[in-house]
């Protein structure tokens, strides 16, 4: 079947071919009854625009590009959540690229969305001094990061990951923890060795005899988690640290259920404190103490920005927007007994 044309809309509702694309495209310049008989002859004639045709006409589309780590932790999904909310406000589209950790991946969604004529690009890089991002920039498609944070060449918003650590880390020792692990991924990820150095400084600082073993896994997953509770099942009960700070709650989580499998409680054997607050941490067998980040604002403050940046690239001012954590405390970081 044949798709309608703006010029059958327009001899449908009797204006011109003019008014129609200002209801589309300028609808408040137009009076109501006018929008009204167009509307009438879209809905009757099922006209639907070309969105390629607009675009080619316009120079870009109206889609935001969000490059993420990994698309199935649920933080960069809540992420993309508050992204969505203010893009759909804009007639905008938000397009989900998973890059799963891999520059070359990266690379090659960063330039399939070049080549889409995108609005901008929203995103968590593998690397944060990646030049290509520089160059894009260069080339008229605005980049903001997200969960990462920028120079004055580019806005960005961020968490203060240091500070995230350093309140996890506090409050395992305000609980009586002296031997505390730190259940990290890949140091090059730069979220985990932020959290690992705010651990770090309130472990050291505290004195008296307290101490910080720190363990990674390829991946920042439920599995590798698990992987590390399997090694600090093994350890002898004497020499196995009796809290843990985790890079994400998925690793939290994949910790937690390593002690079930081996018969070790949580808090009683070892406190676990996630970091990110997803929606299962506080859903978990033993509800997990999580560093809360404002996922959605996340999203939200990125597309914003970008959107100032494309409206009036001139006096666009680039912007590095850094949001405080805060700790969420609950069942699995209970009190040390001490008896």
């Amino acid at each position: 079947m044949a798709t309608s044309s703006i010029k059958e809309v327009a001899q449908l509702a009797r204006v011109s071919v003019g008014t129609v694309s200002n209801v589309l495209n300028r609808p408040e310049i137009v009076s109501p009854a006018t929008r009204e008989r167009v509307f009438d002859a879209i809905r009757e004639l099922g006209f639907v625009r070309n969105e390629v045709a607009r675009s080619l006409r316009a120079g870009r589309s109206r889609t935001v590009g969000l490059v993420v780590l990994d698309v199935s932790n649920p933080f960069f999904v809540d992420v993309a959540h508050g992204a969505e909310a203010v893009a759909d406000e804009h007639d905008t589209m938000v397009v989900l690229c998973n890059s799963a950790g891999d520059p070359g991946r990266e690379r090659r969604h960063l330039d399939q969305l070049e080549q889409q004529r995108v609005l901008g690009i929203l995103i968590t890089p593998v690397r944060t001094d990646d030049p290509w991002l520089t160059k894009i920039a260069a080339r008229g498609t605005p980049v903001v990061l997200v969960d990462s944070p920028a120079t004055g060449l580019r806005c960005s918003v961020a968490v203060d990951d240091r500070l995230g650590g350093r309140l996890a880390a506090a409050h395992l020792l305000e609980r009586g923890h002296r031997r505390i692990l730190f259940a990290g991924g890949p140091p090059s990820v730069r979220q985990v060795a932020d959290r690992h150095a705010g651990v770090a400084e309130v472990v050291a600082a505290a004195g008296g005899g307290a101490e910080l073993v720190a363990c990674a896994a390829p991946e920042l997953t439920v599995a590798g988690g698990r992987a590390i509770g399997e090694r600090l099942a093994a350890m002898p009960a004497a020499e196995r640290p009796t809290a843990a700070c985790c890079a994400n709650d998925m690793m939290a989580l994949g910790l937690l259920q390593a002690m079930a499998a081996h018969g070790l409680r949580v808090p009683d054997d070892l406190a676990i404190v996630g970091y990110d607050d997803i929606d299962f941490a506080a859903a978990a067998a033993v509800p997990l103490s999580s560093v809360r980040q404002p996922r959605e604002l996340l999203g939200r403050t990125a597309v914003d920005l970008l959107l100032d940046e494309v409206a009036d690239p001139g006096r666009h001012r680039h912007r590095q927007v850094i949001f405080q954590p805060d700790l969420v405390v609950r069942e699995s970081s209970a009190p040390r007994r001490t008896s």
